[in-house]
């Protein structure tokens, strides 16, 4: 019977438990992160939104301010900010879509979500770690020019901190 409600746990829905090759995240960084994200809202792994990439309506929103975005961001990502939300981003996103918010490491991201999930968003995630964690595992970043780039916005030097890979733009 458990062998079973794993498998209809694969099947179904976005996985969200972590794998192994997600233990490789700096513990220090591990416990920022857990200080600061939302519990309210699902967390998905760089590790496995890499790998579902190519999935059917899967939407990725970037929470983060607009000069942070310019630098890069995820490939695909819409903007939608933080600070002052871009409502008409967010009216494109069908409420059934599976949906990944990310900022820097996460508490940003999971505020959103929280919003998302009040506006009847069922399937939302935010990314455990961000875009930091994302650039720290070498995954691809891309421009304002929709160019690959290195650079990660860290916004200043004590967040800049825990990009460990890529190169940091304050």
């Amino acid at each position: 019977m458990l062998k079973i409600k794993f498998f209809l746990l694969a099947l179904l829905g976005f996985p969200l438990l972590m794998t192994a090759q997600d233990l490789t995240i700096n513990p220090k960084f591990e416990q920022k992160i857990e200080s600061l994200i939302s519990k309210k809202v699902p967390t998905i792994s760089c590790d496995r939104l890499k790998q579902k990439l190519t999935t059917p309506k899967l939407y990725i929103l970037d929470a983060r301010e607009q000069e942070e975005f310019e630098v890069s961001h995820l490939k695909d990502a819409i903007w939608v900010g933080y600070n002052r939300v871009e409502e008409e981003a967010l009216a494109k996103v069908p409420k059934d879509a599976i949906v990944v918010v990310y900022c820097s490491i996460g508490y940003r991201s999971g505020k959103i979500g929280e919003r998302l999930q009040k506006q009847g968003y069922t399937k939302v995630y935010n990314l455990y770690g961000g875009i930091f964690e994302w650039s720290n595992k070498g995954y691809p970043m891309v421009d304002s020019s929709d160019k690959a780039t290195p650079q990660v916005h860290a916004y200043n030097k004590n967040w800049g901190q825990w990009v460990e890979k890529g190169e940091k733009v304050y």
